[in-house]
């Protein structure tokens, strides 16, 4: 039987993903869900050996020369895993921010205000990978995944990239979803992105002091907010504040 799947983002721990998934990539310090077959169903983790863990390619489970690679990419499912929750967080917000403008246009009460403020923080704390899961060790990729990825930039004056892949302690090098630079980032409404940059300011400038906010080091905001400076068009101008 295949272990179960279930609902995942980057929040989620490496302990519970990728059940029903091939993995390559993985070392045995990463505990993961991928590869295994559960014939125990009251102990579903009996499963998870040495074997399961680390599994260099896919050469040994069946033919892939009909495959475009040999490799289940361990750094390409995590960035899978935080791409597609932060795509449903995109359309999401963009749908709900439209049809309250609707709604406005027509005269309905609407918490238009409530709605922008929820929603950037919901976003923001995304894109910032505020509750990120850690790893519990190196990933070391087989494939050609993590290059390429990283290859497609854009850079900063100092060569850095929101694509650049950390996969020792967490997934990005710097903590701030290339997915700011997508078109349906860019297609949501105005106000919703008003609001959003509005909140990842007051973040990345240190003027939230929440407490699960103290993860990103001052290292990091400074690292993203030069990264963006150089590399995002349409960031508001307050962003060059000092």
């Amino acid at each position: 039987m295949i272990l179960g799947g279930s609902l995942v983002g980057h929040r989620t721990p490496m302990e519970d993903r990728w059940r029903g998934y091939y993995v390559t990539g993985a070392t045995t310090a990463v505990r993961h869900m991928g590869n295994a077959m559960v014939t125990d169903e009251e102990n579903t983790r009996s499963m998870i050996t040495a074997a399961t863990l680390k599994l260099d390619s896919l050469e040994s489970k069946f033919d892939t020369k009909h495959y475009l690679s040999p490799y289940s990419d361990a750094a390409a499912l995590m960035v899978f895993d935080h791409q597609m929750h932060m795509m449903n967080l995109i359309t999401r917000v963009g749908w709900e921010v439209r049809a309250a403008q609707y709604d406005a246009q027509h005269k309905q009460p609407t918490g238009g205000a409530a709605l922008l403020r929820e929603a950037a923080v919901e976003i923001v704390d995304y894109l910032l990978f505020i509750d990120e899961a850690q790893l519990s060790g190196q990933l070391e990729s087989g494939s050609r995944f993590a290059a390429t990825f990283a290859a497609q930039g854009p850079r900063d004056a100092k060569g850095r990239s929101l694509r650049d892949l950390d996969l020792q302690n967490r997934l990005l090098r710097y903590p701030c979803s290339y997915m700011i630079y997508s078109e349906a980032f860019e297609a949501l409404p105005a106000e919703a992105k008003a609001a959003i940059y509005e909140r990842m300011w007051r973040v990345l400038s240190g003027r939230v002091r929440e407490k699960k906010y103290m993860r990103l080091s001052l290292a990091d905001r400074q690292a993203i907010l030069e990264i963006l400076r150089d590399t995002k068009k349409g960031l508001p101008e307050y962003f060059q504040q000092p």
